[in-house]
């Protein structure tokens, strides 16, 4: 009896079941497709959707399918001999490296990002951005960011530009000023020189006179009538702004020329922005516009690479100083407005001069509207 105890002890050990343990449950594979899609469009950059499409063959499907789209550039490299950078060429015999804000202008980046044969530098593929990008279809709205904008400026110099573009130039507001001051330092350095601070003096020139007294104020002070002072022609003055307008022109023509094989290739588009890091220039598009920009012939510059600016109105408005809001102050502040001579003038054109840019510099876009108004006329280029 013992023994045939030990036996059947001996046949339940060896029957018995090992446990395995359970494989660990996929929470994302539980999400329906209309989630992930929406956390797709969350995520936007086209780096990081990139790299979903690796993670599985379901994100790699579902990934291309998102309406909004941002695209960094960062650097290029060329595989075309340009002559922009001998430098470059030294170090490595058959490529050129654009690395953006020190080699070359960013907007001689964004035309070889924009080519066929160029290479970006990311993370996304071997391929180049437009040949990414045609791999999504669902594209709505469509950011593309330069790491700086194209127009070399001093340092302390302001100038910022928006325009909108359907087959050519609608629309564009340009805000300058000869210098940005932090008002409380100037005030202490003037006080500590027994001088009165330049800006007291509704003066562009920087001339300071005998100490202000405490309760002096730059609005109290400076003219509001907006009249131009006579220094203002004889000084240069008005020859920085038209410089500082026609290069704001050329590279808001020259972003909407490069655009014409993206909005091709995308007809889903609604809305396409191509802005910079630096905050200088942004071009903008809608829908109806970018329905006009296929359905029209684009009008290129015969000189350049660039779309042609028509004849334009402009309305321009000028300070000698405006305080802005968080103790900034513009020096020699300037808006200028402008759109076609052919197209009249309408209550959204002026809300897109109000609204084109962000504080503090809406609050002196709003102050420079109040005073007196220039108007200027410039032919086609």
């Amino acid at each position: 009896m013992h023994i045939e105890q030990l036996i059947a002890k001996e046949h339940g050990r060896n029957c018995r079941r090992v446990s395995m343990p359970m494989p660990a449950m996929d929470h994302f594979d539980r999400l329906p497709d209309s989630v992930l899609l929406v956390i797709f469009n969350k995520v936007s950059d086209i780096k990081a959707l990139g790299r979903c499409c690796a993670v599985s063959s379901r994100f790699h499907s579902l990934a291309p399918l998102v309406d909004n789209v941002v695209v960094k550039v960062d650097c290029v490299i060329s595989g075309e001999d340009n002559g922009l950078n001998a430098r470059g060429r030294g170090i490595i015999s058959h490529f050129v490296r654009f690395v953006v804000g020190t080699f070359v202008k960013p907007l001689l980046a964004l035309q070889h990002l924009l080519g066929s044969k160029k290479t970006i530098l990311a993370e996304v593929s071997d391929h180049s951005p437009s040949e990414v990008l045609k791999n999504f279809k669902e594209i709505q709205n469509l950011r593309i960011e330069l790491p700086g904008g194209e127009l070399g400026i001093e340092d302390g110099v302001l100038l910022k530009w928006r325009a909108e573009f359907g087959s050519t130039l609608e629309s564009c507001v340009i805000l300058g000023a000869a210098s940005l001051v932090k008002v409380e330092k100037e005030k202490k350095s003037a006080k500590s020189e027994g001088v009165r601070p330049w800006f007291l003096n509704g003066r562009e020139d920087g001339t300071s006179q005998a100490i202000a007294e405490d309760n002096e104020t730059p609005s109290a002070l400076s003219d509001e009538s907006g009249t131009i002072p006579e220094s203002f022609y004889t000084d240069g003055g008005l020859k920085v702004r038209v410089v500082w307008t026609i290069s704001s022109l050329i590279a808001a023509s020259a972003r909407h020329y490069l655009l014409q094989q993206i909005i091709s290739d995308h007809p889903t588009l609604e809305s396409l922005v191509l802005t910079d890091a630096d905050g200088q220039g942004m071009l903008c598009m809608n829908k109806e516009q970018l329905r006009e920009f296929r359905d029209k012939p684009l009008a290129a510059s015969a000189s350049s690479n660039r779309t042609q600016v028509p004849a334009l109105n402009m309305k321009l408005w000028y300070a000698p100083y405006l305080e802005l809001p968080g103790g900034t102050g513009l020096k020699g502040a300037t808006l200028v407005a402008i759109r076609p001579s052919e197209q009249p003038a309408h209550k959204e054109t002026e809300n897109f001069v109000l609204g084109a840019f962000e504080e503090p510099f809406k609050t002196a876009t709003n102050l420079l509207v109040k005073r007196r108004t220039y108007l200027l006329e410039m032919n086609s280029f």
